[in-house]
């Protein structure tokens, strides 16, 4: 027979397939010539069929009595058909036919057979999408299997010598059969743990004894044992920068990255309730926690510069001098040369001032390393003004003010740091000074006439300036006793609270003040009651001079 409708590989036949047994073969007549009787006969073809009844017709109609017939692509010529399954037919007997069918019928003759048409054979289904028949279901003959038992020594927990179920084998003897097996009945294989689980919870209790050991060394460190530390006063020098705001701890670190402490513990346990301040250090290497703290509250160890509220440029750029151990006047023509480059605001450059940083060195302590360019402290010390006037909208408030423009605004915040002395004073001298400014004023005519400003043309700070005719005299933008108005800009640099009073003056009807002692300043309204604190403060100074 031909493999049509046979699955892949080796599946058998299925008895409701078309081609099974006697199915495979139509009943249709085949014809052919006996060769005996000369007689034509018929025979049974295998059939071929390509799932269709027209091409079933097609590959297996009747062919004509020409001598000639093509059976699977062999012709018969004068001779009874092949059969492709026994060499040929034999003419002496009735032609068997495969798996015990008989052809439909033989000679001319042909009976009516339903089932030598196409419609009694419906094309076979391809066989991937052949259906199996569902066996019957017997309880008798079919059951579920159980799950088979792990018997995985890694699962059970016995041991890895017993897996295989034999004992020595030079015993030979397998254990739980035969005579002797009986010994280890009644002893469970399963020990009740998982090797796994139990590897991941000896992990979490060694990990978790572990963090209690160290916090317990930690906790047992800082209440009973010491931190590790030098002996004695050091030797060497090193330099050390403390950053501004840096904590015990923070400081600590750093002096042991420098090597001047052993560990940063015993810096922190000597400087319990102290405060070390910011800047840089020149201090002796390997030297003991106790020893660091006392030579950095010592102020010859600090390289800083300390900058007061009010000290004017000339000052500053002196100190810088000396510091960085340069040629006198190194830092005073560097920041005239480059004043354009150490980020002054946009509100100060075009403006024609005696020092375009005046007034933009903000009070504070910088540290000052031995090598450092004078050009990056000034940077810092304006950054720092920047920083601090930023924290203001200065532009809108000079405008409530009734002043032009923010510089115009730290120039009453350094005639204020330079006229008051006290916090307390700060807030009506500033009221002073909005007072004369006014139009409307009578008193002065518009004029500041402070002392303060022929101070900063001279570079000198006398209270004892001259008359107020000769004062008058002096030709310069800078003058307030010539002047009307503000001079072109700051004479000094004012700290945090000149600027917080220059933005918030107190109310009052003064025009005029003189301190008389350090401690007190006087505040008047009309001229002829300056001229009676005047007298009161003069009084003072004789009783100075002459005591």
């Amino acid at each position: 027979m031909t493999d049509y409708g046979r699955g892949p590989g080796s599946e058998p036949w299925h008895p409701d397939d078309p081609l099974y047994g006697d199915q495979g073969w139509e009943g249709q007549a085949g014809t052919g010539q006996d060769s005996t009787t000369g007689q034509p006969h018929q025979y049974a073809q295998p059939q071929q069929q390509e799932y269709g009844a027209d091409a079933y017709q097609q590959q297996y109609g009747q062919q004509g009595y020409d001598g000639q017939q093509s059976y699977e692509g062999q012709q018969f010529e004068g001779q009874a058909a092949q059969q492709p399954y026994d060499g040929g037919w034999d003419t002496s007997q009735q032609t068997a036919m495969p798996y015990g069918g008989t052809p439909a019928g033989y000679g001319n003759q042909q009976e009516a057979d339903y089932y030598a048409t196409p419609e009694a054979y419906p094309p076979p289904e391809p066989p991937n999408r052949r259906s199996e028949p569902e066996p019957e279901a017997d309880a008798g003959q079919w059951e579920a299997e159980a799950p088979e038992e792990e018997k995985h020594p890694f699962f059970t927990g016995a041991d890895a010598d017993d897996a295989d179920g034999y004992d020595d084998p030079r015993q030979g003897r397998r254990r739980g059969g035969g005579d002797g097996g009986n010994e280890r009945r009644g002893k469970g294989k399963k020990k009740g743990r998982n090797g796994c689980a139990c590897l991941v919870v000896s992990l979490v209790l060694l990990g978790g004894l572990g963090g209690v050991s160290y916090f317990g060394y930690q906790f047992w460190e800082g209440k009973f044992g010491a931190p590790e530390d030098f002996a004695g006063a050091g030797s060497g020098t090193t330099e050390i920068e403390v950053p501004a705001g840096a904590g015990l701890q923070e400081i600590g670190s750093i002096l042991k990255k420098a090597g001047v402490v052993k560990s940063s513990g015993a810096f922190v346990s000597a400087a319990q309730g102290k405060s070390v301040q910011a800047g840089v250090y020149i201090l002796p290497k390997e030297m003991s926690g106790a020893n660091a703290v006392q030579a950095m509250l010592n102020p010859k160890s600090r390289n800083n510069l300390i900058l007061p509220p009010g000290k004017r440029n000339v000052w500053v750029y002196a100190e810088i001098d000396k510091r960085l151990e340069l040629k006198k006047g190194t830092t005073a023509a560097i920041a005239r040369s480059q004043a354009s480059t150490m980020g002054l605001p946009s509100w100060v450059k075009g403006k024609e001032l005696r020092d375009p940083l005046e007034g933009f060195l903000f009070p504070a302590t910088y540290p000052i390393a031995k090598g450092m360019k004078p050009e990056a402290v000034l940077k810092k010390m304006v950054a720092e003004a920047n920083k601090e006037y930023n924290r203001t909208d200065l532009a809108g408030e000079a405008t409530k003010l009734g002043l032009k423009s923010p510089l115009e605004l730290i120039t009453v915040a350094s005639l204020v740091q330079a006229e008051g002395k006290y916090k307390h004073d700060f807030d009506k001298v500033s009221r002073v000074v909005y007072n004369r400014l006014k139009e409307n004023n009578t008193e002065t005519i518009g004029r500041l006439e402070f002392d303060s400003t022929v101070n900063y043309i001279k570079g000198e700070s006398k209270l004892a300036i001259g008359s107020v005719d000769a004062l008058r005299r002096i030709k310069d933008p800078y003058n307030t006793y010539r002047i009307q108005g503000l001079p072109p800009g700051p004479i000094g640099n004012p700290g945090q609270d000149a600027l917080s009073s220059a933005l918030n003056p107190t109310a009052g009807p003064w025009y005029y003040f003189v301190s008389i002692t350090e401690d007190e300043t006087l505040f008047a309204e009309t001229n002829a009651e300056h001229e009676r604190n005047r007298q009161r403060y003069l009084e003072e100074q004789k009783k100075e001079k002459d005591g």
